[in-house]
């Protein structure tokens, strides 16, 4: 894996009014904008040339991360000028910056502890998804794990973490323009070619105002162990 994409395009709806201002990955948690934790996260990975696409309140977003040298990283940027691409479509364009090789995805409202050097490499596979347990706010799940393949039905459900890594020809077929990514990846499984894993550390899909609020103060409290 040599690079990664951080999804940043989103409107943030439910979080507004935060995000009428400011763009959902610069709110801060624990004195942190979101994305600078992702940042770090795929640097400790080995992980430094990043791909962060943008479309509502892209300058702040540009203008807050640079060039990304004080993280130790190279950040590039998709723009989404005429409009949010959803994440299918976003990703599909930015694919000339991401290179030939599997590349590390992560949703730009999410905070984890996970740590991607984690990730297997199999050629054989489309796409790698980090599952974790189902959260109040989507107690239905949305996959299911069995021996290291996700799958769309089963008995136990998991739900998406929105971190993962994808190989470019999952994209092959895909044509340009907004589309989401769930599609692509339920034909790809349905072929056995959607590896997984069970992510059991911390995790949460910061989508609202109050689990914003939340994550701070766990984060406040000395980490989000120590915030329990």
């Amino acid at each position: 894996m040599t690079a990664a994409m951080i999804l940043a395009a989103g409107r943030g709806e439910r979080m507004r009014p935060l995000t009428d201002h400011t763009p959902k990955p610069l709110l801060q948690a624990g004195g942190r904008a979101l994305i600078e934790y992702q940042i770090d996260a795929l640097r400790r990975a080995g992980i430094t040339d990043i791909v962060v696409n943008y479309a509502h309140l892209g300058e702040q977003l540009v203008g807050h991360l640079g060039d990304g040298a004080r993280w130790g990283v190279r950040i590039r940027y998709s723009p989404e000028t005429d409009g949010a691409l959803e994440t299918g479509g976003g990703i599909k364009q930015a694919l000339p910056l991401l290179g030939e090789q599997p590349f590390a995805v992560v949703n730009g409202d999410v905070w984890s502890d996970y740590e991607f050097a984690a990730i297997p490499r199999q050629s054989d596979r489309l796409a790698h998804l980090v599952l974790v347990d189902n959260p109040a706010h989507r107690p239905g799940g949305d996959f299911c794990l069995h021996e290291g393949l996700v799958s769309e039905h089963g008995a136990s459900r998991l739900t998406f973490s929105g971190l993962g890594w994808y190989h470019p020809a999952l994209f092959a077929s895909a044509p340009a323009g907004p589309f989401p990514l769930a599609p692509l990846l339920r034909s790809a499984m349905r072929s056995g070619r959607v590896g997984g894993e069970y992510h059991r550390g911390a995790w949460m899909d910061v989508g609202t105002p109050e689990r914003l609020a939340e994550l701070d103060r766990r984060l406040r409290k000395g980490g989000w162990a120590d915030g329990r």
